[in-house]
């Protein structure tokens, strides 16, 4: 008699010691649902402002990169989704008095649908474009930014983003991205609770954190890629900031560099 066939083996759930990547977001799917989709975009814009970090980021790199630059600059936030990220830091910028063109690029139509609704005319506009796009455009930035992206990527599609983005830059990069731990992940479950519905945002958010680096994590491998070209460091709680600059290129350590 023929045994009756095995159960099939339970699917392995990895811890956070680890970096997930078989897991995937939902907002990922071209076919989820597009108003949650669209709210998960608007909403971004608060949980940027209380998580991401930016406001310190910009004060202490970004700041004071394009008042050293003495002209007007040209900023490009690369896969800048929903747009609120690269507003924020050109409303900063206007705010110190500083010239800057900024553009938030995305190849996903549903986020930029969402960007378009912050387009300020003359100061921040949106295309829907990767970085293949506007390598081939011949498109060049003196800063190149993105917020949330490294996590989704796998380990080609990382080596090819963080190196169109120095082929994008004449001067500095900077990606922020989540830095995966225990703590993050339980902080998050809790406090996400009273902005989350109607949104992907609780489920997809610790999602992220499963897929996420730690600060060593990403610098072994970004670094495995392209010997001193790029610093990783962790610029506020439960953050991670990967900075690429001319001068790590020689290996030369400025005044500016990542301090952690």
């Amino acid at each position: 008699m023929t045994p009756p066939p095995s159960p099939p083996a339970p699917a392995i759930r990895r811890g956070l010691g680890e970096r997930d990547t078989a897991v995937r977001e939902l907002m990922d799917d071209p076919a989820c649902d597009p108003e949650r989709l669209r709210a998960t975009l608007r909403r971004f814009d608060t949980v940027n402002r209380l998580v991401s970090g930016w406001g310190g980021v910009y004060a202490r790199r970004i700041r004071p990169f394009l008042a050293g630059l003495a002209r007007p600059a040209r900023v490009l936030d690369l896969g800048c989704g929903g747009g609120d990220v690269v507003v924020r830091l050109a409303r900063m910028a206007t705010r110190d008095g500083l010239p800057v063109e900024w553009v938030g690029a995305d190849p996903d139509a549903r986020a930029i649908e969402v960007a378009s609704e912050r387009e300020a005319p003359g100061t921040v506009r949106f295309t829907r474009a990767d970085s293949a796009d506007l390598l081939a455009a011949g498109e060049r930035f003196d800063l190149v930014v993105s917020n949330h992206v490294l996590h989704h990527l796998d380990a080609a599609a990382l080596a090819s983003f963080t190196a169109d983005s120095r082929a994008l830059s004449t001067g500095l990069v900077l990606h922020g991205d989540i830095a995966r731990s225990r703590l993050a992940y339980g902080l998050y479950a809790v406090g996400i609770t009273p902005l989350q519905r109607g949104t992907f945002l609780r489920t997809d958010g610790l999602r992220s954190i499963r897929r996420s680096h730690t600060p060593d994590e990403l610098q072994r491998i970004l670094g495995a890629e392209n010997p001193g070209t790029w610093r990783v460091g962790a610029p506020a709680p439960f953050r991670l900031l990967a900075e690429s600059r001319p001068g790590f290129r020689t290996g030369h350590r400025s005044e500016g560099d990542l301090d952690a």
